[in-house]
């Protein structure tokens, strides 16, 4: 009998939530108490938790340019050649505040003339750093601060129009007057849905590939404005009126840069023209002028796609240096992390003589490829 009632005793226990003690029950204000004290515990514990701080979120991602080229000029060596022209690894970091990183390498051939070429005459591949920088965007706030080596305002921009910087650079980088990194500080912003799209910054001029060796720096501005919808809504889509103005000082005089765009994108076409002038040296002594046009026309229900371009290079105005380089070509998307380009680039000199120095390397049937993982 002793152990049934022991037995008894422990159901009764399970099935209590507040024990017995001496075998009277715990009053029932006593445990509406304690119930109301363990809710407000509860309660109270919630928002302590809600501002607990978001874990980093943290992506690493590549992009790899590789090409075949052989020049078509080249009757006697018959010229040809695979290489890799650019290989990017970036690491994209997003904090809680509206805080984000972006650390970006890139490998670049390293022996390619001057005492680069002496120094290592193997012309091996080199890791270099492309961009590094950290962005602040205040809640509900169009304006991103970024600070660091930062995009500079053409470049990237007209890159994502064109969508094809594997054929090669754009007019202004490849004739050496813009970069699409540089050392400083800068701002971005944009307004209804990138219907205006602007972007300024302040940075050494001596790009990324150097530091700044005088007090002068950039500041350096791009003003874009859609005017027209289309299907495509990106940051480059629509009938845009684009405008670009850089003004510095270098230690031989001044470095300006003034540049104008009518563009059109939709989800099938891309249509783009584009007129600079360029200011350097003491009192802008030196006067250059570049035009670029370029089309790309992607098939409707086919991931085949034409691209077209035209690049006119002055350096001087009065002086006979002009250059004009063709592009065209035709690309396939492979898969949605493999585009396959194949085409022409032919440069054409302003005298004969230009020609004929130029002359093996003028004509160039290329194969290239983008790879983003």
């Amino acid at each position: 009998m002793t152990g049934r009632a022991s037995l008894c005793s422990v159901s009764q226990m399970d099935h209590n939530p507040f024990p017995q003690e001496n075998g009277h029950s715990m009053p029932s204000s006593i445990r509406r108490a304690l119930g109301a004290a363990v809710m407000a515990v509860a309660a109270s514990a919630a928002p302590i938790a809600a501002q607990a701080p978001t874990p980093p979120q943290i992506t690493v991602g590549g992009l790899v340019y590789t090409q075949w080229v052989y020049q078509l000029k080249d009757s006697v060596n018959h010229t040809n050649n695979f290489d890799i022209t650019r290989a990017y690894l970036n690491v994209l970091g997003r904090f809680s505040g509206g805080v984000t990183f972006r650390l970006t390498t890139d490998v670049q051939r390293f022996g390619t003339g001057g005492n680069a070429a002496i120094t290592n005459p193997d012309n091996s591949l080199r890791l270099r750093l492309k961009y590094a920088f950290a962005t602040y965007t205040p809640q509900g706030s169009a304006l991103t601060y970024k600070a660091g080596l930062i995009h500079t305002p053409w470049l990237d921009w007209e890159e994502a129009l064109w969508d094809y910087r594997m054929q090669g650079a754009m007019a202004m980088d490849r004739a050496g007057y813009l970069s699409s990194a540089d050392y400083g500080v800068g701002v971005d912003g944009k307004w209804k849905s990138d219907k205006v799209n602007v972007q300024f910054t302040v940075v050494n001029g001596t790009f990324y590939s150097g530091t700044s060796t005088v007090e002068g720096k950039d500041a350096e501005a791009r003003v874009s404005v859609r005017v027209l919808d289309t299907n495509d809504s990106s940051r480059t889509g629509g009938l845009r009126i684009t405008g670009y103005a850089g003004y510095g000082r270098q230690a031989t005089g001044d470095r300006n840069r003034f540049l104008g765009m009518v563009s059109y994108r939709s989800k099938e076409i891309t249509l783009a023209g584009e007129a600079a002038t360029t200011q350097d040296g003491q009192l802008s002594a030196t006067n250059g002028h570049v035009y670029s046009a370029f089309g790309v026309y992607r098939f409707p229900q086919s991931k085949a796609a034409v691209i077209a371009r035209v690049d006119v290079t002055h350096k001087q105005a009065g002086a006979v240096d002009k250059q004009t380089r063709y592009i065209a070509g035709v690309s396939y998307q492979l898969s949605p992390n493999w585009r396959l380009l194949g085409d022409w680039d032919y440069a054409n000199y302003q005298t004969d003589a230009l020609n004929t120095t130029n002359f093996a390397t003028r004509s160039q049937a290329l194969f290239q490829t983008q790879i983003a993982f």
